[in-house]
């Protein structure tokens, strides 16, 4: 945002706002209030609405294009969540522990969290509360409200790495995305733990699917079938998911725009990490690495969340591929240094 917001751009944006009251100040406050993040270039804005990258187009899209490879305007989005056009096999799970999917959706006809009322924030709720409840099968679940949870609910859910607290992170907190917590949030989950979905953090809904090992297969059928029912349930109630030919799905964050997808393993690579080319091999199969607790973390004894890097110009299908091709190669390379060998031969081209 900071590199963008030229006093042209801002002149010219200054007086402007969506339907719902939502300002160019509201749209960089959190880049303002926070200069730069020690370790990653962030965003520095958010929207407020749907309308939010169509009044602030002149900011947005120099964003997105920046942060999404060059994304330009004129660019048409793909959306492909039909699990069976993934070509998979399981990964490792000797070294591939855990495999999860995750993206966010956002519901038509309400402003997004930073700026939403409390009105709005409990009619989002209500919503997703019925659509869930409503699911059957392997999908049948339970909402825990954060504000009406036990102690012992609260336990549990920590344990099991699913609850979100109240925000900390500077970045959320100033763009707004804390306000009346814990009003209208709340988590649910299906009976194996394997589905669940958070309400009202940074995006209306936060949807994942996960298990442990490395079926990477099945963690994306279970995320595209899931995801499918609850949006034709809100199809019905009037209320799609927000979506557009250019940006995909709409999210409150523009670095999540497109599929909002992060596909994602924990995998143990105490040999690869340690060796001099393993940062450019990320770059080149067009993945990214993070300690296992998060964004702000480091790897723990050689174990790294690795994810896809892009969300916006490809596919769910062909970035969660990327996401099984780079980890399986890697796991291959890990195997080779174990004995000894070299991997110079296996070092990929740039994808």
């Amino acid at each position: 945002m900071a590199k963008v917001l030229t006093l042209d751009v801002y002149k010219k944006l200054r007086d402007k706002e969506t339907p719902s009251g939502f300002t160019l100040d509201d749209v960089i406050q959190t880049g303002v209030d926070n200069p730069g993040h020690p370790f990653i270039m962030t965003v520095g804005c958010v929207a407020g609405d749907e309308e939010s990258y169509t009044v602030f187009k002149d900011l947005f899209d120099t964003v997105i294009h920046d942060r999404h490879g060059g994304y330009k305007p004129t660019d048409k989005h793909k959306t492909d969540l039909n699990h069976e056009n993934l070509k998979v096999n399981d990964l490792d799970p000797n070294y591939v522990l855990s495999s999860r999917v995750r993206t966010g959706r956002s519901i038509k006809g309400y402003s997004l969290p930073p700026h939403c009322s409390r009105g709005e924030r409990r009619a989002v709720e209500k919503l997703s509360v019925e659509a869930l409840n409503s699911l059957t099968g392997e999908f049948k679940g339970i909402y825990y409200p954060l504000k009406s949870m036990t102690e012992k609910e609260q336990q549990q859910l920590i344990d099991d790495h699913f609850l979100f607290d109240k925000p900390v992170s500077p970045l959320l907190l100033a763009s707004g995305m804390a306000r009346d917590w814990p009003d209208a949030r709340g988590i649910w989950h299906n009976e194996s733990k394997t589905f669940l979905v958070w309400v009202n953090e940074e995006d209306h809904l936060r949807v994942i699917s996960m298990e442990k090992g490395g079926n990477m297969k099945e963690v994306f059928r279970r995320f595209c079938v899931g995801l499918q029912k609850i949006e034709e349930i809100f199809k019905k109630a009037g209320h799609p998911f927000m979506w557009n030919e250019h940006l995909g799905y709409v999210l409150t964050c523009p670095s999540n725009l497109g599929t909002g997808l992060r596909g994602g393993v924990h995998v143990k690579l105490p040999h690869l990490s340690k060796h001099p080319k393993f940062e450019e091999i990320l770059t080149r199969l067009r993945l990214q690495k993070r300690g296992t607790g998060g964004v702000d973390t480091a790897a723990v004894g050689s174990v790294f969340d690795v994810s896809n890097a892009d969300r916006l110009g490809s596919s769910e299908v062909e970035q969660v591929q990327l996401v099984v091709d780079g980890v399986k190669l890697m796991v291959e390379m890990e195997k080779k240094l174990e004995k000894g060998g070299s991997i110079d031969d296996m070092i990929p081209a740039q994808k």
